[in-house]
Order: structure tokens, then sequence, then C-alpha cells
């Protein structure tokens, strides 16, 4: 699993059967110190929930099509968890409740 950051959302009027449904957001992947990493994607938004701002956790390739309410869709990135705090070698980097307050 990778990080992300969700930074906005893809309206599409016509989607592949079993994608109907499932969000399409707009993600900046990052390193383990939340520092952009790569080129923004688009991912199916697996657990629902996800919105602009939201730290997430995502999957690539086969697992992300594993992770859509429809199995096996075609799909290169979906997001799979929402974090709400990450430490690296014991030392917090962030955390949920910190931004929110």
């Amino acid at each position: 699993m990778k990080l992300g950051r969700v930074f906005g959302t893809v309206v599409a009027s016509v989607k592949y059967e079993g994608l109907e449904g499932v969000k399409l957001l707009l993600v900046q992947p990052l390193d383990k110190h939340l520092k952009p990493k790569g080129q923004p994607f688009v991912a199916a938004d697996g657990t629902a929930m996800a919105g602009p701002g939201e730290l997430i956790y995502y999957e690539e390739s086969r697992e992300a099509a594993l992770a859509c309410p429809v199995k096996f869709v075609p799909v290169n990135h979906a997001i799979v968890g929402l974090v709400d705090e990450l430490k690296v070698m014991g030392q917090p980097v962030w955390s949920k409740h910190k931004e929110e307050g």
C-alpha cells in the first residue's frame, strides 16, 4: 500500500459497467514524509468515504481492481483506506486529529 492525498474529483457522465456509483478522485502520491512523489492520478474510491484533503492509502494494478465493489473492473488505482495517524520509526509524522484541531 502507498500513501497519497486526495486533491480533487473527477465527474464522469458515462462509466464502465461495474463502476456506477464509484467516486473517481484525483490523488497525489506521497513519500513517508508526506512529500509529493511522482505524478498525480485518478483513483476509484474503494472506501466510498474519501474526499478532497484526505490522507489515504491506495493499491495499484490487480489489487486496485479487487478493491472496488464489483471485482476486476478496469482501474489502475483504488483508495483502500483513510489514514488517521502516521508514524515513521516510532516518531509521529502526521495526525488527523491535530490537523482537524
